[in-house]
């Protein structure tokens, strides 16, 4: 490898601490989301009051999502960074402290207030120091987030069966603590932007409960409730972008960004990207529990070969960007991805083929794995340096609907075919055949939108950061 191609250790160090607090936030969500019916029945809670300990954290999150760009003009990435892990780190405290649902709902809000933001920002900060090799570290930086869901049941089993239930919350301070000081230590300083923007107000008033409100909304619009809050949604988002067009760059998010088309094809890929994930993840543990009669634990280790095709996939993925473009990258994984769903149709038709199951969720993984950095990389390439922060919170807004609006409209195929989803009974599989054929369409669209990324990944801002 030329000294050109070869990597600053300074990128590596970077990457190595800012995904410290990804990791800690999705061992945390993995860990509450298989235990909430032992920290339910330990605080005499219903059913309904105990889903607000994940619907509470995402809500949060969507709220706090549209400041992320603004917050780091204002007071650098670096402070933000450990402030956010810092305050996540005593949240996790207060959750544990919790005497009350009530109460434990409050602080995982709080949760999701600042650790919400530390996905976005650890990818922002590895794209202003990475360049082009984006697509490589990351693909690298990854791995360790995708072990979290893996990793998860294991340690809640562990916790709930040698200790009490707040020492689910309580295993992140010792992470905290580790990831505070690393950070404080290891990444580079780093103030506030000379051209930081005035709060936008009005913006953050439309955008921050418009996003909270339409997720809601379409995670209620899915069994037929919500639709009052769904179109307040919509209108509210719908407002913020005619005040944004008014505003321009003065807006809390600048929708110039989209003008750019790299940007907006890269974006576009994200949203699809997003949406097919977790679509598969919605549909096909149901055809599995519901259509072939299996039991929650054996879907859910046939769907671990998902996770495992990803994880054999993302380190490969800056080479193979490197090598042969992002567009053939991108395109590449969602036409695997698309090819690896097919076999469904046909088992959904005739029969469960486990094995052939097993194998079509790997490379539906790996095929996964290379849609999304390629394009994730090309989204910050195409911008200059001091536009990143924008550029971080548009994407990563535009790929968190998308999750969600796939789930809808899966749901609304399933509801519409008159299946019953409990997994105490089962259903005729032939019914499924309208959901899997939803989320082929949003394959296709996937491959589509891959299809019109950049050939390389190449741009000024690259060259910027790697004179800096």
């Amino acid at each position: 490898m030329s000294t050109s191609e070869k990597i600053d250790p300074l990128v590596w160090r970077v990457a190595a601490v800012v995904f410290i607090g990804p990791f800690m936030t999705q061992i945390d969500s993995t860990v509450v989301n298989v235990s909430l019916s032992s920290i339910g029945d330990a605080l005499h809670a219903t059913i309904a009051s105990t889903q607000w300990i994940v619907s509470g954290y995402l809500l949060a999150l969507a709220l706090m999502l549209p400041l992320n760009g603004w917050f780091v003009d204002r007071f650098g990435a670096k402070r933000m960074y450990i402030g956010c892990f810092t305050a996540f780190t005593l949240a996790s405290l207060l959750c544990g402290a919790a005497q009350s649902m009530n109460q434990l709902i409050c602080a995982r809000m709080l949760q999701g207030i600042t650790g919400g933001l530390l996905v976005p920002m650890g990818q922002m900060m590895i794209a202003r120091v990475a360049g082009k090799h984006m697509a490589r570290v990351l693909g690298y930086t990854v791995v360790p987030v995708l072990i979290a869901p893996i990793l998860g049941p294991v340690v809640a089993a562990l916790i709930l069966k040698n200790a009490s239930w707040p020492w689910l919350f309580y295993l992140n301070l010792p992470v905290g603590i580790v990831g505070v000081t690393l950070a404080t230590w290891l990444l580079p300083a780093e103030g506030a932007s000379s051209q930081a923007r005035s709060f936008d107000l009005p913006g953050f008033l439309m955008i921050s409960p418009g996003l909270a409100c339409l997720l809601y909304g379409l995670q209620q619009a899915a069994h037929g409730n919500g639709v009052s809050i769904l179109l307040a949604g919509i209108a509210l988002v719908g407002g913020f972008i005619w005040h944004a067009n008014r505003n321009n760059g003065a807006a809390l998010i600048d929708l110039r960004l989209f003008n750019n088309k790299t940007f907006s094809a890269a974006a576009i890929t994200q949203f699809f990207a997003n949406s097919i994930f977790f679509s598969r993840q919605f549909l096909v543990p149901i055809y599995l529990i519901v259509g072939c009669a299996l039991s929650p634990s054996q879907a859910a280790w046939m769907m671990t070969a998902m996770g495992v095709g990803m994880m054999c996939s993302f380190p490969a993925v800056g080479f193979l960007t490197e090598r042969f473009g992002c567009r053939a990258v991108s395109a590449g994984g969602a036409l695997v991805a698309l090819l690896a769903l097919l076999p469904f149709l046909w088992m959904v038709f005739f029969h469960l083929e486990p094995v052939v199951a097993m194998v079509c969720l790997f490379f539906a993984g790996a095929g996964q794995g290379t849609i999304t950095i390629p394009s994730v990389s090309a989204a910050y390439a195409s911008v200059a340096k001091e536009k990143i922060p924008a550029a971080n919170t548009a994407i990563n807004i535009v790929q968190r609907i998308g999750g969600p609006i796939a789930t809808t409209a899966i749901s609304i195929a399933i509801s519409t075919a008159g299946l019953n989803t409990a997994v105490t009974r089962t259903a005729d599989p032939h019914g499924f055949m309208p959901a899997f054929v939803v989320v082929v369409i949003l394959h296709l669209l996937a491959l589509v939108a891959a299809s019109r990324l950049p050939v390389l990944i190449h741009s000024k801002s690259a060259t910027e950061t790697n004179a800096a």
